[in-house]
Parts: structure tokens; sequence; C-alpha cells
């Protein structure tokens, strides 16, 4: 990499990235102060492992910064006009190492991109290089879908997965919060929690779920007991809507009228359907007998 005394870089070859909109073939590199650079609000990674960034840093401190940080051109009004800052797109870990390392400056490539690109870009490079916990990945799938139209299988297309490894993925993300705060601190993996998912009770999942951390099942166990708790479930179904039969005919026959029983949760619903007002009439008076 080759720098004049200005800091104004010259053509160099850079690895292009995956994607798609944002690859190219040569970039101009830069110095800019580690203090003009603001986050990517875009930045899907939400925590750091405190021992890899001290490794990053110590490596930056002997090697430098091998590969060069993406920015975007921001300009901020002030007394004197505009001010040319720069916000990060790519490069998250590095510039925070760099920071660590105590560098003035950081090589960089600048760029114009959208927001979405922004997103796009933070998350391919940290799939690529330092992965994102499952809840990461998810939330950053979750925007791309919502704030900016990605279906499924077009964002799997960008990351190289497939459209249902992207779904199931997203469905992390209506695990209770304790349970996706263990899988952002590494304490459960994805396919223990996928296991959990097969749990439909919230109170039953939790209860597998701390029993899984006290005894350290593993994802087949986890699966097994999710199994067990679907079969309890489905008898329990079985005896509960032979008696509703019962209660439904029985009602019906006093009242003089349809009714239909349903069940939610612990409780349900109790619908009576009437014709006319005669009709209501004659049905709160056999109740109120």
């Amino acid at each position: 990499m080759k720098l004049d005394k200005e800091g104004k870089g010259v053509a160099a070859e850079v690895k292009p990235d995956k994607s798609g909109d944002l690859k190219r073939t040569k970039d101009s590199i830069f110095l800019v102060e580690v203090d003009k650079i603001s986050h990517n609000p875009y930045q899907p990674r939400q925590s750091m492992d405190r021992g890899q960034l001290l490794e990053l840093a110590m490596s930056i401190k002997e090697y430098g910064i091998l590969q060069p940080l993406v920015v975007t051109k921001v300009r901020k009004e002030n007394d004197r006009g505009q001010e040319i800052q720069y916000e990060l797109v790519a490069g998250h870990r590095r510039l925070e190492a760099a920071k660590i390392a105590g560098l003035p400056h950081v090589p960089v490539v600048v760029r114009e991109t959208t927001d979405q690109q922004k997103l796009e870009l933070a998350l391919i490079e940290n799939i690529q290089r330092a992965d994102l916990n499952p809840i990461e990945k998810a939330t950053a799938f979750k925007r791309l879908h919502e704030e900016f139209g990605m279906g499924h299988a077009r964002i799997g297309e960008k990351i190289g997965r497939s459209r249902e490894s992207v779904t199931n993925t997203i469905r992390l993300l209506k695990l209770p919060e304790e349970v996706q705060k263990a899988i952002r601190e590494g304490k459960i993996s994805e396919g223990h929690a996928r296991g959990l998912q097969a749990i439909k009770d919230e109170k039953e999942l939790l209860r597998v779920f701390r029993d899984a951390l006290n005894r350290g099942l593993n994802v087949r166990e986890i699966e097994e007991e999710a199994k067990s708790i679907e079969v309890k479930n489905h008898t329990r179904r079985g005896a509960f809507f032979s008696e509703v039969k019962e209660y439904r005919e029985n009602l019906a026959g006093f009242l003089g009228a349809p009714v239909n029983i349903t069940k939610r949760g612990l409780g349900g619903r109790l619908i009576i359907p009437f014709k006319d007002k005669p009709d209501l009439e004659g049905i709160i008076k056999r109740i109120m007998e």
C-alpha cells in the first residue's frame, strides 16, 4: 500500500467483495484520522470479544492494517461552513483495534453507498471474517427484510445460504429474551435454540432451557425432551376435546341453541350464536332460570 506525504492514496488492488453492486477491482486508499470516522448505524455486530480485539490490536501495532476500512463521506455543517467526516461501512473490528493500538490514522477506501449497502456490506464482511452470533445475524436479516424489502431467498443469495436457513435464523428472534441472551453469549448453540423452538408453551420452553444449561444437555437431548412434551400435550388435548364435545352437546340441548367451545391456553371461549332478538331473549331467559 503506497501513500504520499499528504495522505492522498494511489490506486491499489483490493480484493473484490461479494456484495453484488459494490464490486470494484481498484480503489484509491487514503489515510484518515481515527476520530473523524463514526460507526456504521447499520452495523449488525452488537458485541466483540475483548480478548480477540486485543490480539488484533497487537497485530496491527506490529504489522499495521493490511486491509483498508471502507467508509463513506458525510458532510456536516459547522461555524466555518461544511466539514468532511466519514462513516464506517466495513471494518468495525479493525477500527476498534486501531484505537486500542493508538493509531492516529487508518487506511480507508471511500465509497458512495446506500443504507441498504451499508448493512449488506457490514453483514457480509462479518460473516466472512469473524462470524456474528446467531442473534446478530437474525437481527440483520430481519432489517434487510423489513427495512429494505429483501426476500429471504435474496438475502440467502447475498451471503451464500439457503432461504430456509435465513428464515430459521430470523425465527430465533421469537424466543424469550432469556434464551436469546444465552445464544448471544455462546451458552447455547443455534441447534439448541431450534430444538427449544419446537416447544410451544413458553413456561415449558424456559424450564427445558434452564435444565439444558444446568445439566449440559446436547441438541439431541433437547429435541427428545421437546417431543416428549408435545406427546403429553397431544394426550391432554385429546382428553379435553372429548370433554368439550360432551359439554357442548349438553349445553346446546339445555339452551335449545347451537354452542361452540374453543380452548386457548388455560382458558377459552364459549360462543352462543342467535338468529334475532327474540331468540337472544329466549336464550338469556333459560340461562337466568
